[in-house]
């Protein structure tokens, strides 16, 4: 009995306005009417993905004549454009993208972790100053960066490898993951923390025992949400990579500039280009959203 507890169960409890709030949005997001605008959303959103699917597989003659969504009336199809363009060079670029992405994804995280462990649970001076100074980084253009950093990287001699893609990317996503890595920690209870230290435990072992395990929807989050922006960039890859080093984006975009008329190379360069992303994301959807939502409620 509730009263002889002096407990309230839990439909009797009074709700508060957030809790009152995230009733509403639930009901509002759950109706029929909002389920099927995002179906209506997602076939839109879908449709270009499924064209340049299908036209990746048309013959030349087709898809220089009329549109991919006569496919499905008179069907033709070919494997003839995804050998033709491999042949072009986009093979190589393909495993040059993974080797790029994969460590610009990894460096940054284990950097940042460190980072954010320092900045949330070790005391030292200065450290508020620190914490905004490599915040307010996160807010400088990219743009800026580059010619002092492509200078550097021809004084060091490494210009055009893949050491110079790796170095740039994670220094324009250590801001990033350092700040969400922060908040993360923070929201662990200070009590965790202390009870694992009075048992003895460093802060070896309060890292990667007590912290690292909590900390994985986080490292998911920016996980994924850097491999997407690795993987899909430009910018870093036309002005660092070069030769060996040519990633898919700028292979494709090489292409699109010398072979404007040819469709059925384009085509499926571009469908090897966002496959990948796409699959990632899909895959790792919910980790992801469980990130980016892990600690923006408390209760």
């Amino acid at each position: 009995m509730a009263g002889t507890t002096g407990q309230i169960a839990p439909e009797q409890r009074k709700l508060t306005r957030a809790e009152k709030r995230a009733v509403a949005a639930k009901n509002r997001l759950s109706s029929p009417a909002a389920s099927i605008i995002a179906l209506a959303i997602a076939a839109l959103w879908t449709i270009p993905t499924l064209g340049l699917f299908v036209t990746s597989f048309r013959v030349e003659n087709d898809i220089q004549t009329d549109g991919w969504w006569n496919a499905f009336t008179r069907p033709l199809f070919t494997g003839y454009n995804y050998s033709s363009a491999l042949q072009t060079g986009l093979g190589e670029s393909f495993v040059n993208t993974f080797v790029i992405t994969i460590p610009a994804v990894l460096i940054p995280i284990t950097l940042a972790l460190l980072a954010a462990y320092a900045f949330a649970w070790i005391p030292f001076k200065g450290r508020e100053v620190l914490f905004v100074a490599v915040f307010a980084l996160q807010v400088v253009p990219i743009q800026v960066t580059l010619i002092p950093l492509l200078t550097l990287y021809v004084d060091l001699g490494i210009a055009g490898s893949f050491w110079t893609v790796w170095l740039s990317h994670a220094m324009f996503g250590l801001p990033l993951a350092i700040f969400l890595l922060h908040n993360f920690m923070k929201d662990v209870p200070a009590s965790l923390v202390e009870a694992a230290r009075m048992d003895g435990a460093g802060h070896v072992t309060v890292f990667f025992k007590v912290l690292l395990p909590l900390l994985v929807p986080a490292i998911a989050a920016f996980g994924v949400f850097q491999f997407l922006w690795v993987w899909n960039d430009l910018l870093v890859a036309l002005t660092f990579a070069g030769g060996d080093a040519t990633p898919l984006t700028s292979a494709v975009a090489d292409l699109t500039g010398t072979r404007g008329n040819a469709w059925h190379l384009l085509a499926p360069g571009a469908f090897l280009a966002m496959v990948v992303p796409l699959a990632v994301f899909l895959g790792l959807q919910r980790f992801f959203v469980r990130g980016l939502l892990a600690g923006s409620v408390k209760g």
